[in-house]
């Protein structure tokens, strides 16, 4: 079983995903609900939004309204900072 590390995800470009998705129910189609969901995925493609949405449209029954989404990097150029000096006491 190839898996890859948290660390290589993240030079890969994988980042923090966070999905709102609001859907309804057919026992209660006036309603609108919500469901929150997070992940590492890569955008923006997003493979495994698609694979989770995929999943709920042929297994559970409430028909998807609509699906807001947030994505963050979790390695980024302001994550790196150089030294220009160095003080030195005692």
């Amino acid at each position: 079983m190839n898996t890859i590390s948290d660390f290589e995800k993240r030079l890969l470009g994988f980042g923090l995903l966070t999905a709102e998705i609001h859907y309804r129910l057919p026992d209660h189609p006036i309603l609108l609900q919500s469901f929150l969901w997070q992940t590492e995925d890569l955008a923006p493609k997003f493979p495994e939004l698609n694979r989770f949405l995929h999943f709920w449209e042929k297994e559970i029954d409430g028909c998807i309204h609509s699906v807001r989404i947030a994505h963050q990097k979790l390695i980024a150029p302001v994550d790196f900072r150089y030294a220009n000096g160095e003080f030195v006491m005692h």
